[in-house]
């Protein structure tokens, strides 16, 4: 995969104004902050027309009324987000145009299946600015971005092995949405133990919460 190098769209330069044809993009992100801020900065630096969702439903549902977009860009985290059925109905719904995704917390390996699974981009929320807009405009233009690392990296390398029985135990009840409590009970231990377990599986996803980890596990078909 290589990125493109000249815009092919039409772009205005900031403080002029919009052309009739401005590219439209679609920004899905639940954190109402990095959505709006993202919006803001890229309709005013960028030219961009933008609608916005909070969800994979709301973002389907914009994408019928209003796609097909130049890019749709969903957050891999957000209610309703899953590798590879969301991406893929996205990716239907707004053919021919692209599909990317931005993150703050996927691994390299997450980001690679999801460019394997048809996705024209992997986007870190870290990423500046001008890097942002860049990456978004060579997608437009028909290219791909992703950071290097996961351009080489290899989708098979999820954590399916380094999980022992006991913590696939506590990981299917956690997508049951299971308390600690009723865990504990079904397995006949004790709840602190549980919560051991949890911690470690939060550390071996790099999830944020358990709630986190029952995403991650669905999406990297640990269950």
């Amino acid at each position: 995969m290589q990125e493109t190098g000249e815009m092919q769209k039409p772009w205005r330069e900031p403080g002029t104004l919009m052309p009739a044809t401005a590219p439209k993009l679609l920004i899905a992100d639940d954190h109402d902050l990095v959505r709006e801020t993202l919006t803001g900065y890229l309709a005013d630096a960028g030219g961009i027309e933008i609608k916005q969702a909070q969800c994979l439903d709301s973002a389907l549902e914009q994408i019928r009324k209003h796609g097909p977009f130049d890019l749709v860009l969903l957050d891999f985290t957000m209610p309703g987000m899953t590798l590879p059925d969301g991406l893929s109905q996205a990716l239907a719904l707004n053919a021919p145009g692209p599909v990317a995704l931005i993150s703050g917390t996927a691994s390299d390996a997450m980001g690679r299946r999801a460019l394997d699974c048809g996705a024209a981009g992997f986007l870190p929320k870290t990423m500046a600015p001008d890097a942002l807009l860049s990456a978004i405009r060579s997608i437009m233009s028909g290219g791909t971005h992703a950071p290097e690392a996961v351009m080489q990296a290899d989708a098979r390398d999820m954590p399916h092995d380094s999980l022992t029985p006991r913590e696939r135990d506590v990981l299917e009840r956690l997508c049951e949405a299971k308390s600690n409590k009723e865990i504990a009970r079904d397995l006949n231990v004790q709840e602190v133990t549980i919560k051991l377990h949890v911690k470690t599986l939060s550390r071996k996803l790099n999830a944020r919460n358990r709630t986190h980890v029952a995403m991650l596990a669905r999406d990297m078909n640990l269950i």
